[in-house]
């Protein structure tokens, strides 16, 4: 802003004036000219970015209202706030700090149900402290997580139980329905005994109740990650929200989800368990596959996450985030001494991994279920990859049922979020056997192979060593729409292995021979005979996978093909949905 004054005007009559525009004034400079000057007698540089100070402050009434909302933050009962400390856990404003700092934005609902403890009512004023029901028990709002915003939700276990009830119910809505729409992450800190048994009318069965959370979560399913840790025992309606996340954090001698509580179980079924061995981590990690990772606490748990949320965007329409390149932890040099040439010799699959991705970015889901498929994230040359290798040193590789719906699941998050895929196969196929059937061998081995045929990002298959049976299928071959199956000069493709096969052509004319070493002879020249027409050679010559690497160029290679391939699109037919599930 210029203005000029009269000539005769002195320097303090100039400053005067432009103390007192400065604070009606949106420019930045104030120039105080006098008289006929042409240059400024007086500049004042105002800083737009502080409110002009007066005499006015924070009223009695604003006071009382900040009394109000630390009353709110100070949680439920401080007997129940005491026992915290004993089970291990957090406070769960203390919870939100440590994954949050100073970096929540803000809070949504933390007056929700204030009238019901903290109004002026005579029966309020004759509540027991055992009535404060702060916040309702659910705490959500918006924040910034590794440099990401994301919602969040949190429950109070101080308050009931963490259980669920009428006003927390709406704002867990309303936080997944505005994660629809701004297209951000979820984060869920679940401590929560279920619904509120003795308040359900009004929230259980209702259109907008407790039943719509599962509703929303299908909705947000595959658009923006949900990604759930648990820090207690989740029971019943609250088990949901764990099991339909895309992944699943669960801290030991801490967390626990069922269907239903071990007092519940006794008198339905007779059955005497305690939370830990009905619904603990171990039985999530290792046998219902609820449970993608296992912390050791509450710290742990954290640092997980802030690993997993790495790899993937913030909802279906973005790329997953780059990263800087880094050199493999090993050299990929070593890649083929790594392998066997006995196809059924073992070895750890991960000794080849790491001489592939980039030093530090191995991240496995999943590490105790189904051991005989990895799935993990990683990077090749800074790009995220989602890895589906077998591994020789758990069951020879074969694909359980187990295994077989892991990789199914891990590859349609994937999917999902635009992730590419590498396939590293060395596999005997699927298992076969009276157990397995009963466990739905062929109806898991579906699902895998449909998740491989749904998948539209850019896929890499690499046969490391044996590729045999329908394993070749599950393991993304060349009908399966890879954008290149590779081979390494130890690769083998076959509807299955010599010694199967020698048994199933040849049995009969080997039983004829009776001279023993006739018969050995006989039976390696025709195992020899197999290998050569199996041969990933073979396979090359005939053009059924697109080359042989090299394989201290695997990583070069794949990291070529997947900039290659980045921008890849893939149509699949026009129909409301598949029917495996």
């Amino acid at each position: 802003m210029d203005v000029t004054i009269g000539a005769d005007a002195t320097e303090e009559e100039a400053s005067a004036i432009a103390s007192a525009l400065s604070e009606h004034t949106d420019d930045d400079e104030i120039r105080v000219f006098v008289g006929d000057s042409d240059e400024p007698v007086l500049v004042r540089e105002v800083d737009l970015t502080a409110p002009i100070e007066d005499d006015l402050g924070p009223t009695e009434r604003e006071e009382r209202l900040r009394e109000e909302i630390a009353d709110i933050e100070a949680g439920g009962p401080s007997k129940y706030k005491e026992r915290l400390s004993e089970q291990g856990k957090l406070f769960v404003r203390d919870r939100l700090d440590l994954w949050f700092g100073d970096d929540v934005h803000f809070e949504d609902g933390k007056f929700a149900h204030f009238d019901a403890w903290h109004g002026n009512s005579p029966e309020v004023e004759e509540a027991e402290e055992s009535d404060r029901v702060p916040a309702d028990g659910l705490l959500t709002g918006a924040a910034e997580f590794e440099g990401r915003d994301l919602h969040f939700m949190a429950n109070d276990f101080t308050v009931k139980a963490g259980s669920m009830a009428g006003r927390g119910v709406e704002k867990f809505l309303r936080m997944q329905q505005r994660a629809l729409k701004t297209g951000k992450p979820v984060l869920y800190l679940m401590d929560s005994s279920g619904g509120r048994i003795d308040q359900q009318t009004g929230f259980f069965a209702n259109r907008e109740g407790i039943g719509k959370y599962y509703y929303n979560h299908s909705m947000l399913s595959g658009r923006v990650p949900q990604i759930c840790v648990l820090y207690g025992p989740c029971i019943a309606g609250a088990a949901y929200t764990p099991v339909f996340a895309d992944f699943t954090v669960m801290v030991e001698g801490m967390s626990a989800m069922a269907i239903a509580s071990p007092r519940m179980v006794k008198m339905v079924t007779g059955e005497d368990i305690d939370m830990q061995d009905l619904g603990g981590p171990e039985i999530h990690a290792k046998y219902s596959s609820s449970a993608d990772l296992v912390a050791r606490d509450e710290e742990h748990a954290r640092e997980l996450v802030s690993q997993l949320v790495t790899y993937l965007p913030d909802n279906s329409d973005e790329d997953p985030p780059m990263s800087k390149p880094k050199a493999p932890r090993k050299d990929p040099k070593g890649i083929d001494a790594v392998v066997p040439e006995a196809p059924n010799e073992p070895y750890d699959m991960e000794r080849v991994i790491e001489r592939v991705v980039d030093h530090g970015s191995y991240f496995e889901l999943q590490p105790e279920f189904g051991k005989e498929i990895i799935t993990a994230f990683a990077r090749v040359d800074g790009r995220p990859v989602g890895i589906v290798a077998n591994q020789p040193n758990e069951r020879a590789g074969a694909i359980f049922p187990d295994a077989a719906e892991k990789a199914a699941g891990f590859v349609w998050k994937c999917d999902a979020y635009d992730i590419p895929l590498l396939y590293l196969c060395d596999t005997p196929g699927f298992m076969a056997g009276s157990s397995v059937e009963k466990e739905g061998i062929l109806e898991k081995g579906k699902k895998m192979i449909y998740a491989t045929s749904e998948a539209t990002v850019p896929k890499q298959s690499v046969i490391v060593r044996k590729a045999y049976g329908a394993g070749i299928y599950a393991m993304s071959g060349p009908a399966y729409d890879p954008e290149a199956t590779l081979g390494l000069p130890s690769g083998e493709i076959g509807i299955m292995g010599p010694e199967a096969a020698i048994n199933a052509v040849y049995a009969n004319k080997l039983n004829d021979i009776d001279d023993p070493e006739e018969r050995a002879e006989t039976e390696e020249r025709l195992r020899e005979e197999y290998r050569r027409d199996i041969d990933v050679h073979r396979m090359a010559s005939e053009v059924v996978i697109d080359e042989i690497i090299p394989p201290s160029e695997l990583r070069e290679e794949l990291a070529a093909r997947f900039a290659f391939y980045e921008d890849v699109e893939k149509d699949r037919p026009s129909k409301k949905h598949g029917t495996v599930f």
